[in-house]
């Protein structure tokens, strides 16, 4: 072998520099062989227990499947009988045919009985308990479970399950019939047509056929004396919430012992704390050995089956595995070892070579001469992609400055232009505090640098004239498009006082030469402050609010959006305001809110805070317009604005102000 791998060094063979790296690093590794030999050797071991403890949770899965589906049917069984018990009530002799259907259906049950108050029907004594049970595999014939000698009403279950509101799995019991055979039964109480609890129906279950079903494996035997014996078994147990044991190899422990005496190790977390979706798997020690236990609860019952697995198995076979696992690696990594310490020098010079050029590249010479190298392997397909990132570098950095530059222009100009849009929208407010008979108030938040919304008023002749607007899209288009609408709305409404006319005359301007088919939605409204009669029109706007003596929308007309339709005919209306009406306009940006889940914000919100400021009083504009948009801020939280948010409160204070009264020119 060194004599050709001699030979082909001479030669100029090309050797992978993946795999001298490799050697590299198992060379580094058997110098501190302990730590990845015991790793490895513990990983072995927990993946062949993991594995085997999964594979024991899957059989026992469907163990308890089969389980819960028998108790499931006896629990529906019982729960679907009681309805034509409870409609039978007047019929006593009823009773037994409907107890013996029920135990001819369900061929799990053992038995089934109804058990009735004392003295419920006196024609048939003290005590009544029609009562069917299955025996010799036929049903018995039906009869009073009292001709016994059994006085119910003073056992325990009985005295439990009259006081339940509904039905439970009763703690378990040993058949008088047969001393090995256990027995478990649900308890329904049976009420009256007044609800009182007049009876408890009850169903039983033998869980012979279970110790029989579940314990198929060979590894369970009896030992010389007849006893169980649990050294090297593999078995399964079931017991109730209190550990009772209702199916074991051991039918001598069944319901006379619990469990938890045998437990030696974590016996205070092993029963009564699973729930129905939990499966555990805990190392213990029961009846002196040690053993891995999975344990699952059935649904509906409480109850825990568990398979019992000796860690004998686990050991004999993880130690195995990791025995040989770790036995080839010690000689893989040896014979790495002998061929790749001659050459663990020569690879690290030219990775070294190149880690020095990357430090001058660090540092911004990106010039720096590369090493040349003798090798075309991996390392020169390095060398040459760091060449190639030089160039990169260098060109990048260029493109770099550019753009930044470029970028902090169009942002300068952004700001320059959305400083211009607000400087002309009203932002001084109260806008004429020397008036008592209007208190305005307005804001506007774009979703962008610049936005599409709008909003305006003067007063002109003792009439004020106001408008909202909202441009279709959003950013510089519609910014534009806004302050097109917003100056020809001043330049309009100071010659014209009647707004359908200051609406038309915008559509038709808007509409002309309109190529990019944007459009407004706008409402124009004419507030005559001596009167209190406002006169509006509406352009495809979302309705105002009327914040008063009480709570509305004020009615619009469907007028379509300016910038669509030359020439439409937008209609007027009217309505008289009253005193210390606060007129609430707002855009979408408001009811279409959304939140981080894309729910909107609504109307219905906007109309609890509206009625809710109303209700203490606060209506005046602008804690209005601050508590809408705190409720927008909470109800949106950390999620994008996804429009303009804009809003325009005016609030009408003349005392004299006429009823409100409606209209349409």
């Amino acid at each position: 072998m060194l004599p050709l791998f001699k030979k082909k060094k001479i030669i100029g063979y090309p050797r992978s520099f993946a795999k001298r790296l490799t050697w590299r690093i198992m060379l580094r590794m058997i110098l501190v062989m302990i730590i990845p030999v015991l790793l490895l050797f513990w990983l072995t071991y927990s993946i062949v227990v993991v594995g085997g403890m999964s594979i024991c949770e899957r059989i026992l899965k469907g163990e308890k499947e089969e389980v819960r589906r028998i108790t499931s049917d006896l629990y529906m069984a019982a729960t679907n009988t009681a309805p034509f018990i409870e409609e039978d009530l007047d019929s006593p002799d009823r009773m037994y045919e409907l107890m013996n259907r029920m135990l001819k259906l369900n061929p799990y049950m053992r038995s089934c009985g109804i058990y009735f108050v004392e003295g419920y029907y006196p024609q048939k004594g003290r005590l009544f308990a029609p009562y069917a049970f299955r025996g010799d595999s036929i049903i018995k014939e039906s009869q009073n479970a009292c001709d016994q000698g059994n006085d119910y009403v003073k056992a325990e279950w009985f005295k439990k399950a009259i006081v339940s509101e509904k039905g439970y799995w009763a703690k378990p019991f040993l058949d008088n019939d047969s001393a090995q055979s256990p027995l478990v039964s649900y308890l329904l109480p049976i009420h009256d047509k007044k609800q009182r609890t007049v009876a408890v129906l009850g169903v039983d279950l033998s869980l012979s056929w279970l110790n029989e079903k579940i314990q198929p494996m060979e590894s369970i035997h009896m030992n010389d004396s007849k006893e169980w014996d649990a050294s090297y078994q593999i078995y399964y147990y079931m017991t109730d919430s209190t550990g009772t044991l209702l199916v074991h190899p051991d039918t001598k422990r069944l319901v006379r012992e619990n469990i938890q005496p045998y437990i030696k190790k974590d016996s205070d977390n092993h029963n009564g704390h699973l729930t129905v979706n939990d499966s555990r798997e805990d190392e213990v020690e029961i009846d002196d050995e040690k053993v891995l236990l999975c344990s699952q609860v059935v649904k509906y019952t409480n109850w825990t089956i568990s398979i019992v697995i000796p860690k004998f198995y686990f050991d004999i076979f993880g130690y195995s595995v990791a025995g040989i696992a770790i036995t080839f690696i010690l000689i893989g990594m040896l014979v790495v070892y002998i061929f790749g310490r001659r050459t663990i020098k020569r690879d690290v010079n030219p990775l070294q070579q190149l880690a020095t050029t990357a430090d001058e590249v660090a540092k911004g010479n990106f010039q720096t001469t590369l090493p040349e190298l003798k090798s075309y392997d991996e390392i020169h397909k390095l060398r040459d992609s760091f060449e190639q990132m030089q160039r990169s570098l260098v060109k990048y950095t260029a493109e770099l400055r550019a753009t930044t530059a470029q970028k902090a222009s169009i942002e300068s100009e952004l700001k320059i232009a959305h400083d211009i849009q607000m400087s002309m929208l009203p932002k001084t407010f109260p806008p004429y505090p020397e008036r008592h008979d209007i208190d305005i108030y307005g804001s506007l938040k774009p979703a962008k640098a610049v936005g599409g919304d709008l909003f305006d008023f003067h007063i002109r002749d003792e009439k004020l004239f106001f408008c909202i607007g909202d441009v279709s899209g959003k950013g510089v288009p519609a910014s534009l498009f806004m302050a097109v609408t917003r100056s020809l709305f001043r330049n309009i409404s100071a010659h014209v006082a009647e707004p359908s006319v200051i609406v038309s005359t915008l559509n038709n301007a808007m509409t002309e030469g309109n190529d990019t088919n944007m459009f407004v939605t706008i409402f124009v409204g004419v507030l005559d402050l001596k009167t209190g009669l406002l006169r509006y029109c509406n352009g495809g706007h979302d309705a105002p609010l009327l914040v008063g003596r009480d709570l509305g929308e004020l009615p619009c007309d469907p007028n379509l959006p300016i910038g669509i339709m030359p020439d439409f005919t937008f209609t007027s209306q009217q309505v008289s305001i009253d005193h210390d009406t606060t007129i609430f306009l707002f855009t979408d940006g408001l009811n279409e809110a959304e939140d981080s889940r894309h729910a909107q914000f609504g109307d219905i919100r906007i109309w609890n805070v509206a009625k809710r400021m109303l209700s203490e009083n606060r209506h005046q504009p602008q804690l209005l317009i601050e508590e809408m948009t705190d409720a927008v801020q909470r109800f949106v939280g950390d999620a994008e604005q996804s429009d303009d948010l804009t809003m325009l409160a005016i609030q009408y204070k003349k005392p004299e102000a006429s009823s409100i009264i409606h209209g349409t020119d």
